[in-house]
């Protein structure tokens, strides 16, 4: 009977955990405010455009699945709105960087200001509308 419970206590358990990662899931957050001005990482500076409002820095490593997906969102999102760019950043080889940047999970995607302020992240695969939606302020003088 014990086996029983523990089987219904882990279905449930198991359970839960699935809605909240599904709940948060392409979800957009606010940058945290910064304490302090730290610089961003080598490989994520350059590729920055100081002509572009926004770029999305979408942070992925090969095996991942989401990241194909995500990145067919924000391309498209992309090459449709003045003043965005999409930027794919493979991170296998270079862990260091998902980590000084906070990054636990891929896809994570970050909204950077031409200046290098993070605008917005969105962990797991966005949803097209929620990030222009997000992001329009900040593209305000393109639109």
């Amino acid at each position: 009977m014990l086996g029983l419970w523990v089987v219904l206590g882990t279905l449930a358990l198991g359970s839960v955990a699935g809605v909240v990662l599904k709940a948060r899931n392409g979800r957009v957050r606010a940058a945290r405010p910064a304490s302090a001005k730290q610089a961003l990482p080598g490989p994520v500076a350059d590729v920055l455009d100081p002509a572009v409002a926004v770029t999305l820095v979408q942070i992925s490593t090969t095996f991942c699945a989401p990241c194909r997906h995500a990145k067919a969102v924000l391309s498209t999102l992309a090459s449709g709105t003045e003043g965005l760019r999409h930027v794919e950043l493979d991170v296998t080889d270079q862990p260091e960087v998902a980590q000084a940047l906070g990054i636990l999970r891929t896809p994570t995607t970050l909204a950077l200001a031409a200046d290098g302020r993070e605008l917005l992240r969105i962990g797991g695969v966005p949803k097209g509308a929620d990030v222009l939606d997000a992001l329009r302020p900040h593209l305000a003088p393109a639109l």
